[in-house]
């Protein structure tokens, strides 16, 4: 009974079954889903990178407003 089920798929707001495509249509349709794929994942990515790169800057100005400790070197060891 499950076997005669088709996979239903939406393309310019129409129905089709990917069973009835056509093996150049199935690939093109792969690549599609694939890309979408991709495309999730990289903006995934992205929101993780921006957030780390605030995250990083904040950090950096934070630092920058802080008064540096003064390091007092003792020549008489530098040497």
């Amino acid at each position: 009974m499950g076997k005669n089920k088709k996979t239903p798929i939406t393309i310019n707001n129409k129905e089709y079954f990917i069973e009835d495509l056509t093996d150049e249509q199935k690939i093109l349709f792969n690549h599609v889903a694939d890309l979408n794929r991709k495309l999730s994942s990289a903006k995934f990515n992205l929101d993780q990178l921006t957030v780390g790169r605030d995250s990083f800057a904040s950090m950096l100005a934070q630092s920058v407003k802080a008064p540096v400790e003064a390091k007092i070197v003792d020549e008489d060891k530098a040497a």
